[in-house]
């Protein structure tokens, strides 16, 4: 008992240091106190919006400093949990349990909720999760706090109450110009080229939206609809082309994925989003049989540089190679080389793991994990600046086959398997 009544101590005399005398950030901190006492309704709303707007207005340090008073000193109230778990221990079932997760509750998931009832409430606490994601590395006892927007954000943005929209050149202008600017992948370098992308009748771009946010896409999918599975970017995103007639569609390519909204990041969706695609397009195309990605693999080359330094999964010769990509020159010639990249592209896509053990590239634990399989590897398949810095131009197939995502998505959980193709395997082999 005296270790946590010391415990709290500690912790409210660290959130005293956060906010000085006269910092911006003190006020405000007082409003949420205020917000989370006050009964009214209606009172209690306008509290929250005032609060809000104030907190936009603050500089980065002061927005810091308000959000780390908030971690420290309107966490879980200590006092409420001790006597939870006296009354646990005395009388321990699932009464007291329950009480006693009420008690642990912290009071910032409460101050959340009000402040979500605030009019766009809810925009605003995904953009002050963004400012919190942006100093958590800084500031350490931020990451609780990270936990309860999270954890609520999850919630609020749980696949039933978002919609699914397709994007044409009719959608509002105020969505167009947010597409542009989100486009993460491929960059949409004006109206025309946007309107290559969603009024084609070859090519389809698809959007989640939540009710209190509709005017401001959550992730977006671009797809390319096409004869056969694509090699390269280039064909896709070239402005003189001809549209594929409609019955001759047998391939849907998803090219492009971007998340939106930074305050929302690890809140999953994305693989919702692949799966009602999917069944939108079969409805639209009835010759419609393949479903693949032309992803990046933007991991590959750092990668490769620690491989350079001290890896263990590249022979001798193999980082003598690659040292040749690693000068300052990133216009180097990889004529010769495809083979050779493709190989060293599969071995870490399929074997190279992370620190909790997963693929060590993100795109492919994203695709990975909904089920899909490594279809194929391609050299030469962006010669974008920032795709050869990353990747040296390599992009990669996942395949979607609708016969194989749940096995897939089982076999990646239960034991990390990666799936791949033959064509793969035989990369694998060449090492």
């Amino acid at each position: 008992m005296n270790v946590l009544n010391d415990l709290l101590g500690r912790i409210t005399e660290r959130g005293r240091t956060l906010i000085g005398p006269g910092d911006p950030g003190a006020d405000l901190l007082a409003q949420a106190r205020a917000l989370l006492s006050n009964e009214g309704e209606a009172s209690g709303v306008a509290r929250a919006r005032n609060l809000l707007d104030r907190y936009h207005s603050l500089d980065p340090r002061s927005k810091a400093a308000f959000l780390s008073s908030l971690a420290v000193q309107i966490g879980p109230d200590l006092d409420r949990v001790i006597r939870g778990i006296e009354q646990f221990e005395a009388d321990p079932g699932p009464a007291t349990a329950r009480d006693l997760h009420d008690a642990a509750e912290p009071r910032t998931d409460e101050l959340l909720r009000r402040l979500n009832r605030a009019p766009q409430g809810t925009r605003d606490l995904v953009r002050m999760r963004a400012d919190l994601i942006e100093v958590q590395p800084m500031t350490p006892e931020l990451a609780g706090l990270d936990r309860d927007f999270r954890r609520l954000l999850s919630g609020w943005f749980n696949r039933g109450f978002l919609a699914l929209d397709r994007i044409d050149w009719h959608t509002p202008a105020v969505v167009l110009e947010k597409i542009i600017a989100y486009e993460a992948v491929h960059a949409i370098h004006d109206w025309e080229d946007l309107r290559r992308r969603v009024a084609a009748p070859d090519r389809r771009l698809y959007a989640f939206f939540h009710p209190a946010m509709r005017d401001d896409p959550l992730i977006f999918v671009e797809v390319a609809l096409l004869r056969d599975i694509p090699s390269a970017i280039g064909p896709i995103l070239a402005k003189e082309r001809e549209p594929l007639a409609r019955d001759r569609v047998t391939t849907a390519v998803f090219y492009s994925i971007s998340n939106c909204q930074k305050g929302l990041r690890g809140v999953s969706f994305g693989h919702f989003l692949i799966k009602q695609v999917v069944e939108e397009l079969r409805q639209d195309f009835d010759m419609l049989k393949t479903f693949v990605t032309l992803s990046p693999v933007p991991g590959l080359r750092s990668w490769v540089q620690t491989q350079l330094g001290e890896g263990e999964m590249l022979t001798a010769d193999d980082r003598a190679r690659l040292a040749a990509f690693e000068g300052e020159d990133d216009d180097a010639p990889l004529d010769g080389a495809d083979d050779f990249l493709a190989s060293v592209a599969a071995r870490y896509l399929v074997e190279a793991r992370d620190r909790r053990g997963g693929p060590a590239d993100p795109v492919a634990r994203f695709h990975l994990s909904n089920g899909a399989r490594l279809e194929a590897v391609h050299a030469r398949a962006d010669p974008g600046m920032r795709a050869r810095r990353s990747a040296y131009g390599i992009m990669v197939n996942y395949r979607y086959d609708l016969g194989e995502i749940e096995r897939n998505h089982e076999a990646f959980v239960q034991s990390g398997q990666v799936k791949h193709s033959s064509a793969v395997r035989r990369l694998l082999r060449t090492r």
